[in-house]
């Protein structure tokens, strides 16, 4: 479940489980943010499937829309908020916990911690892995240029105090680490 979410998204291997032929996919133009953090995905195409909540004495079924992503997730699916607005969805997030109207009663969907856990920590490792993966190749690049030493004092001329300062000592077992203060600071 994720409220922040604009979209419904459906994993390749989710797909591919259902055993829905990638033929049934429509085609989508445009990428979408946010599935790692400065990056876009694009996905493969989009798919309505049928949905259903609840159990044979108290269910909810329609067709929710699905973009298809082709990169591995720790998840089957992420229903986001058009799943939320079609089936009139209260997410509870400290509990895990969706609700929403049934014809007989209310409807709850809801996992365990430790399993939200587990999908959160193999996210994040695949998500890291993707990232660093992604920006390998820069790193590569980036370390054929000139490092500056950051060790070596710079021109007094790039940051210039505006009052008088003094040296102060900050440890006193090496008198070499000192502070700048400014001498005209109020007392409080």
């Amino acid at each position: 479940m994720d409220g922040g979410s604009g979209l419904n998204i459906l994993y390749i291997d989710t797909l591919d489980a259902l055993c829905i032929p990638r033929s049934e996919l429509r085609l989508v133009s445009s990428p979408f943010p946010g599935m790692i953090q400065g990056m876009q995905a694009y996905p493969l195409g989009q798919i309505d499937l049928p949905v259903m909540f609840g159990d044979r004495a108290n269910f909810r079924s329609g067709v929710l829309t699905f973009k298809v992503v082709y990169f591995l997730g720790s998840y089957h699916a992420i229903l986001g908020r058009p799943c939320y607005a079609k089936f009139m969805v209260v997410p509870n997030y400290t509990y895990l916990k969706l609700k929403m109207p049934g014809p007989n009663d209310v409807i709850n969907v809801s996992s365990t911690f430790s399993h939200a856990y587990t999908c959160d920590r193999e996210h994040f490792e695949l998500a890291t892995a993707v990232i660093n993966s992604s920006e390998l190749p820069w790193l590569r690049e980036l370390s054929t240029l000139a490092v500056p030493d950051y060790n070596k004092p710079t021109s007094l001329t790039v940051f210039c105090p505006l009052e008088e300062t003094k040296a102060v000592g900050i440890d006193p077992t090496d008198p070499t680490k000192t502070v700048q203060i400014g001498t005209q600071l109020p007392a409080k």
